[in-house]
């Protein structure tokens, strides 16, 4: 099958809805997958080492993940989806945003491997999958940051917020910084775009 004709099948499945015996597959091989990342490299990574591993024939991994990129990639928004939204009134707008932030920073920053491997898959070329994946992910860290800035948001500020991230996980992943570098000038910087309201 070409990877046009896999990518189309994946992402008609991913349109589709899943039923709870599919979602549990889904998750078990998504598990598989970082268990793996976590003891090999990005590049000894295959989805059908995967797939053995969460003990489910190639041929059913492959309708979830049409690459090993792909799979990478529903890794990292797994991961981003954990992250808690702060939205305490309590808290000023600064702290929310430095809270969000610095937990989306530090979602892979003590797993290098997993780090390296979401780092290339996302930065890779023009694999339709991946691509509706990174636009699921840029959802879930715009819901994060609009929920921490609050209902009267203005869009300019979350587009600088937005930005910075965006930027500041390329610094991490190409290794200027480290996450937790990247973690502490995000603090730094959320002061400078939404102004300290402490």
């Amino acid at each position: 099958m070409s990877n046009e004709a896999v990518a189309a099948v994946t992402e008609q499945a991913r349109q589709t809805p899943r039923n709870r015996r599919q979602e549990e597959t889904f998750r078990k091989v998504l598990a598989a997958g970082q268990e793996m990342l976590r003891e090999t490299s990005y590049a000894d990574l295959t989805v059908r080492a995967v797939a053995a591993r969460a003990k489910v024939a190639p041929a059913t991994a492959y309708t979830y993940f049409s690459s090993k990129n792909h799979l990478i990639a529903e890794i990292y928004l797994s991961l981003v989806q954990q992250v808690a939204y702060y939205t305490d009134v309590n808290d000023s707008t600064v702290d929310r945003v430095e809270k969000t932030l610095r937990s989306m920073a530090l979602t892979v920053a003590d797993e290098p491997e997993v780090a390296a491997a979401c780092t290339t898959a996302l930065l890779s070329g023009n694999d339709a999958a991946v691509r509706a994946v990174r636009d699921r992910i840029g959802g879930e860290i715009h819901r994060r940051i609009r929920a921490a800035v609050g209902p009267d948001a203005d869009p300019r500020t979350l587009a600088a917020l937005e930005m910075t991230f965006f930027g500041a996980l390329v610094n991490a992943g190409s290794g200027v910084y480290t996450y937790h570098q990247i973690a502490d000038r995000l603090s730094y910087v959320v002061g400078l775009i939404v102004g300290d309201d402490r």
